[in-house]
């Protein structure tokens, strides 16, 4: 038992160490704006309600690529940007460690849409944003393309979390730390 449970500690630190190193690759302004507009693209194409949803927002923050890796312990990152008036605003970064039954690694986008400026104001003064702590996300579980119901648009920040690929499947956002980078 003590050997497998060394053997599975290896391994989930070999694979946080190699999801770290892939997240640690800064990426530049530009990369991330690319890579922003594009998943919105994906995003309003899935639903056209989307475009709406997006119009309305006081502030919309897009994490196009989200590398979630663990075998034990799992850690994620990802870089994005908020946008205001569909514009660039500042550039984030999003991370969260987990221990526990982790095993595999994905990729996901997320979408987090703050639809008053009281939330989105809340957000831009805090140091490190944590969700789940400083602010309840409502999850809409059904991906970029699911329906969703008029009590989960009233809330004031809204989460989509989509496009997500690999061996690991999580819609929830609980635990992530959100902080503003000075990308290069």
């Amino acid at each position: 038992m003590l050997r497998k449970n060394v053997i599975v500690s290896l391994v989930g630190l070999f694979v946080l160490t190699l999801g770290a190193s892939i997240a640690a690759r800064a990426e530049s302004r530009q990369e991330i704006d690319v890579a922003v507009s594009d998943t919105l693209q994906r995003f309003t194409g899935a639903n056209p309600a989307h475009a709406e949803l997006l119009r309305k927002a006081a502030g919309v923050l897009v994490f196009p690529r989200i590398t979630k890796a663990g075998a034990g312990i799992g850690g994620e990152h990802g870089n994005g940007a908020l946008l205001k008036g569909g514009a660039t605003a500042n550039y984030y970064s999003l991370t969260s460690a987990s221990l526990g039954v982790t095993l595999g690694a994905g990729q996901r986008s997320e979408v987090i849409l703050f639809m008053t400026r009281e939330a989105l104001a809340k957000f831009e003064a805090s140091n490190t944003w944590s969700v789940g702590v400083d602010a309840q996300v409502a999850v809409v579980s059904q991906g970029a393309g699911g329906a969703y119901d008029t009590e989960t648009l009233k809330k004031p920040i809204l989460g989509f979390v989509f496009d997500e690929k690999g061996l690991i499947g999580d819609l929830s956002l609980k635990g992530s730390k959100i902080k503003q980078i000075e990308p290069k």
